[in-house]
C-alpha cells in the first residue's frame, strides 16, 4: 500500500510538473497568435483551459485521497499502538499483582515456619528445664539452696564444655553418670512432676547463668573442692 501512494505521489508530482511546462507553452503560444483571426485564438484559449482545469482537478482530487490514506493509515496505526500499549500495562500489572500475592504467600510461610520453629525450641527448652528440675530434685532435694543451683550449674557446665554432649537432655542421660538416671528414678519424678518448686527454680537460674561453682564438672560426696552443704564440686 505503501508503494502504491509513493507512485501516486511521484505520478501527481509529475503531472503538476507536465501542466506547468504546458501552461508555458501555451501562454507563448497564445502571444504568438494573438495577431491571428479571433476565431483561433478563442478555441486556443478554451483548449488550454479546459485541459489545465482537469489535469489539475485530476491533481487535486489524487492528492485529496492520498491525503485522506495517509490519514487513515496513521489512525489506523495509532488506536492499533493503543490497544498494545493498553494490554501491556495489563499485563504487567497483572504480573506484578501475581509477584506481590506470591512474595506476600511466602512471607507468611515463612513467618508461620518461624512462629513453628520458635514454638518448638521453646517447648524443647521447657522440657530441658523440666529434666533438669528433676535431676536437681534427686540429686539435692534435701540440699540448700544454693547447692541444688550448683547441680544445675555443673550440668550446664558439661553441656558448653566440648567434652560432654551438647545439650542438657543428653549430659543428664549419658551412660554412668547421674544415679537417679541410671535407676528410672528420675523417670518417675519426671512423669508424675513430684520435684518441687525449689528445684525448677534452681534449675531456671542455673539455664539462666547462675553459677556459684565456676567450671566445676563433677559433684558428690567427696572430701575436696568447694563445699555446698553435703556435697563436694570439682
Amino acid at each position: 500500500m505503501k508503494y502504491n501512494q509513493n507512485r501516486r505521489v511521484l505520478l501527481s508530482l509529475y503531472a503538476a510538473a507536465a501542466s506547468a511546462m504546458l501552461l508555458t507553452g501555451f501562454t507563448s503560444l497564445a502571444a504568438e497568435t494573438s495577431g491571428n483571426a479571433g476565431g483561433n485564438t478563442y478555441i486556443q484559449e478554451e483548449l488550454f483551459q479546459w485541459d489545465f482545469a482537469e489535469t489539475a482537478g485530476g491533481i487535486s482530487g489524487e492528492a485529496v485521497q492520498d491525503t485522506k490514506d495517509a490519514v487513515h493509515a496513521a489512525h489506523t496505526a495509532y488506536l492499533i499502538k493503543v490497544e498494545e500499549e493498553k494490554k501491556a500495562a495489563e499485563e504487567a500489572q497483572r504480573l506484578a499483582e501475581e509477584q506481590a500475592a506470591a512474595e506476600a504467600r511466602a512471607a507468611e510461610e515463612a513467618a508461620a515456619a518461624q512462629a513453628a520453629a520458635e514454638a518448638e525450641a521453646a517447648r524443647a527448652a521447657a522440657a530441658e528445664q523440666e529434666l533438669l528440675a528433676a535431676l536437681i530434685y534427686c540429686e539435692a532435694g534435701n540440699q540448700p539452696y544454693e547447692g541444688q543451683v550448683a547441680v544445675g550449674a555443673v550440668v550446664m557446665n558439661r553441656v558448653r564444655s566440648g567434652s560432654y554432649p551438647n545439650t542438657i537432655t543428653d549430659v543428664i542421660y549419658q551412660s554412668g553418670q547421674f544415679g537417679p538416671a541410671m535407676t528410672g528414678w528420675l523417670d518417675s519424678v519426671l512423669a508424675s512432676g513430684s520435684y518441687s518448686d525449689t528445684a525448677r527454680q534452681a534449675a531456671a537460674d542455673a539455664i539462666a547463668g547462675s553459677n556459684p561453682v565456676g567450671d566445676c564438672l563433677y559433684f558428690g560426696n567427696g572430701n575436696w573442692g568447694i563445699q555446698i552443704g553435703d556435697h563436694y564440686f570439682h
